[in-house]
């Protein structure tokens, strides 16, 4: 039997009559358990309970967003931010096979998004959840191979982390008036806590704000852990006046929907716009709060569980020295060596 391990997954691949059938069998932990899925396989093929291998790849690839939207739904905290690249991907690739899909027809989707001017990490997100369709694909019998994995990621240039001074802060929050004020106790938020803009917008008061213990309390994370952090006084009072009005579950809850906010850069671009602040992203200000952090002293250990990093390592790159901590480096090298000049060598 051909049964063979890839990628921690198990998988079974034979020829009956110079057809080619190649399964992967997910539920398999062992060599064995594998080999009579195998068995099982062929013996369903005999008596003509599945399509032959030239049926592979024929299911409409609308069939395929589908089944991903519905695991995505249950399965994936980003996604109210998915589900706009899912729509996107549903009219592109309207009256496509599986099969038609291939490495070749995702390079020119990749070359038709940077002619819209997205940006490589945007394109590589997006190829990245097209290469997850394929696997529930593979998974689940549609197809025997995934395209996405012939696909090399687009080279992102090493961006210079943004973050805010406290007078931009200041210009960035009274520009949070008339139809984009409910922003100004979002960037508070953000500011007081780095949390990710999706954790912030999809707060519910009744499961993830404690008010009396001034604690937050996520569930659904990109790490998959709970994380709990608390509430500053700023912070205290802007979700104070919010409680007091609320009209749904939700923390952020647009006036005109009466659920959550789902996306929030234009009006953020808006009010940057309108500041005369540039080359700011909202994720920068994630970045601004880890870097605050760390410059006021807080252990690195401590900005990772509340930033929710997975390792360190990540929260050591968001937390670079601002100049003013250079400045004070360099400051206690000059006093050093005036304090050991004046130091007389004693001679025997």
């Amino acid at each position: 039997m051909t049964v063979f391990e890839k990628n921690g997954r198990w998988n079974f691949r034979f020829q009956i009559k110079g057809k080619e059938y190649w399964r992967a069998v997910p539920e398999a932990t062992t060599k064995r358990e594998a080999e009579k899925a195998e068995a099982v396989f062929k013996g369903d093929l005999l008596h003509g309970k599945y399509d032959l291998a030239e049926n592979l790849g024929e299911m409409p690839f609308s069939k395929l967003i589908s089944a991903f939207t519905a695991y995505g739904q249950v399965n994936r905290t980003g996604w109210y931010n998915d589900k706009y690249t899912v729509n996107y991907l549903a009219k592109y690739f309207n009256g496509m096979k599986i099969k038609d899909v291939t490495s070749f027809v995702i390079e020119k989707y990749k070359f038709h998004r940077k002619e819209k001017g997205l940006a490589p990490a945007t394109i590589n997100r997006e190829v990245a959840i097209i290469s997850k369709m394929f696997s529930i694909a593979v998974d689940s019998g549609w197809t025997n191979e995934n395209p996405c994995r012939k696909i090399k990621p687009i080279r992102q240039s090493n961006r210079v982390e943004r973050y805010l001074t406290h007078e931009e802060e200041q210009n960035l929050l009274a520009g949070c008036v008339g139809d984009d004020d409910y922003m100004r106790p979002i960037i508070i938020l953000a500011l007081h806590t780095g949390m990710r803009k999706g954790e912030i917008l999809s707060l519910k008061w009744e499961e993830n704000v404690d008010l009396k213990q001034r604690y937050f309390t996520l569930y659904k994370t990109k790490s998959g852990k709970m994380r709990k952090i608390p509430i500053s006084d700023t912070l205290f009072d802007e979700l104070v006046k919010l409680n007091n009005h609320r009209i749904s579950e939700y923390v952020f809850t647009n006036p005109i929907t009466k659920t959550r906010y789902e996306n929030i850069k234009k009006a953020f671009k808006r009010i940057c716009k309108n500041t005369n602040i540039t080359n700011l992203r909202f994720h920068d200000l994630r970045h601004t709060a880890a870097t605050r952090m760390v410059t006021a002293g807080i252990d690195l250990v401590v900005v990772k569980e509340i930033l929710g990093h997975a390792d360190i390592e990540t929260t050591m790159r968001y937390s670079h020295p601002v100049p003013e901590r250079k400045k004070q480096a360099i400051d206690a090298l000059n006093n050093f060596y005036k304090s050991t000049i004046n130091i007389v060598p004693i001679t025997g």
